[in-house]
Parts: structure tokens; sequence; C-alpha cells
């Protein structure tokens, strides 16, 4: 054999050896993955139901009262349900004067479980600047803000925005737990809930539909009951 050819059959094994090197780790990091997946399902499958019942009134009562009488009722109420897919509080302490309709502690476990629901089909639009060009585009759901954000400059134009393109929007306390189950890394202040998303998909809709439905016809009601 020639030193050419010599060359490049050695050319050839690096290669063969390389492409089976990358191969094994892909798989190997494929099958971390699922572990980390099964892990965690089964994390979630034993965890015991753990609740802390505070006697607060309905949003309602909230949604009429001063910012200081807020503050001496407002509340920390934490929820792990066992099979559980949603991080949920109802803290009360940081919520801005503006947070009208501000859902109730039960509404707003609804509410993220259908934003978590709507997000894991990318039924959903998140952030300030997304909603508010959904909204423009004459996109149809249902907004959800969240009521500890400050400035608060940052989100007092998205309830104009939802009045006049006729779509019902709702307050919920926490920034964190909504950027959460939005399925984003850091708090988000808005996100808007698009049953088959911008692009009409219909798929996967039924997951959530039912629970979607409840939270529109609720929150909507609450909006009209504000205006009047």
């Amino acid at each position: 054999m020639t030193k050419e050819g010599k060359e490049k059959k050695e050319k050839k094994e690096k290669k063969e050896k390389k492409e089976k090197k990358e191969k094994k780790e892909k798989k190997e990091k494929k099958e971390k993955k699922e572990k980390r997946t099964e892990d965690m399902e089964i994390v979630v499958e034993e965890e015991e139901e753990e609740e802390e019942v505070v006697d607060i009134k309905s949003a309602a009562m909230f949604s009429t009262l001063s910012m200081e009488s807020v503050e001496i009722i407002s509340e920390e109420v934490i929820k792990k349900s066992k099979n559980s897919e949603i991080k949920f509080s109802y803290n009360l302490n940081a919520l801005s004067p503006i947070a009208r309709p501000l859902a109730s502690e039960q509404l707003t476990k609804k509410l993220l479980r259908t934003v978590h629901k709507a997000g894991v089909k990318k039924h959903l639009k998140r952030g300030v600047k997304e909603v508010a060009k959904g909204l423009r585009k004459g996109n149809k759901g249902l907004v959800v803000i969240a009521g500890d954000i400050s400035p608060i400059d940052v989100i007092t134009h998205l309830p104009v925005l939802c009045e006049d393109h006729s779509v019902p929007y709702v307050y919920v306390p926490s920034k964190a737990d909504l950027g959460f189950n939005a399925s984003t890394k850091r708090p988000t202040s808005v996100v808007m809930v698009i049953p088959g998303g911008s692009k009409g998909n219909i798929e996967g809709i039924e997951e959530y539909k039912k629970l979607y439905d409840a939270c529109y016809e609720e929150v909507k009601k609450m909006d009209e009951d504000l205006v009047i």
C-alpha cells in the first residue's frame, strides 16, 4: 500500500472512531435525560399533599380594598398538591394598587394550571411586548397579569388594550409563579392564553379546554362587574 493510501485509511479510521464516539455520547446523554425525567415523575407521584389553609375572603372583596387594608389581611398560602405540576402561592404583600380584578385563591390555581397546560402546547404568549403585539393583531384568548410588577408603568397599558380588543384579563398575585408555570426561567409580567396558538393549531386543546372555558367565563364576569 502506498503512503497516500495509508494516510487515507488512517483518516477514514479516525473519522469512523470520532463518529462512533459522538454517537455513544449522544446515546448516554439521552439516557441520562430520560432517567432524570423518570426520577422527577416519581418524586411528584410520591409527594404527599401539604396544605396550609388561611381564612382569606374572596377576590371581590380585595378588589375594593385600599392598599393599607390589603397589607393588614394579606397572607401567603402555598399548596403542593399530589400529582400537581404547578407552582402556586397566594402572597398579597407586594400587590400593586391597580391589580383589579384580582383572581381569588381558587381561581389563581385554576389559571396557573391553564397557563401551564397551554404553555406545554405552545398556545401561549409571554411578556408585555408579545402580548401587546398579539392583542393588536386581533388574537383572542385570556390575559393573565402579575399583580406584583414594579414599576407598574410596565403593565398599565395592558388592561386598556384588552378592553379595546374585548379580551378578558385578570391579575394573579405572583410574577414568579406566573413565569414558572409559563415554563420560563424568569418571573413573567403577563401571559396570554390563546387556544390553538396564533396559527390556530387545535391539536392538544382538549387537554385544557374545559379548564380554560371555566376560567374565561369567570374572568369575563369579573371584568364586567368591574366596569359596572
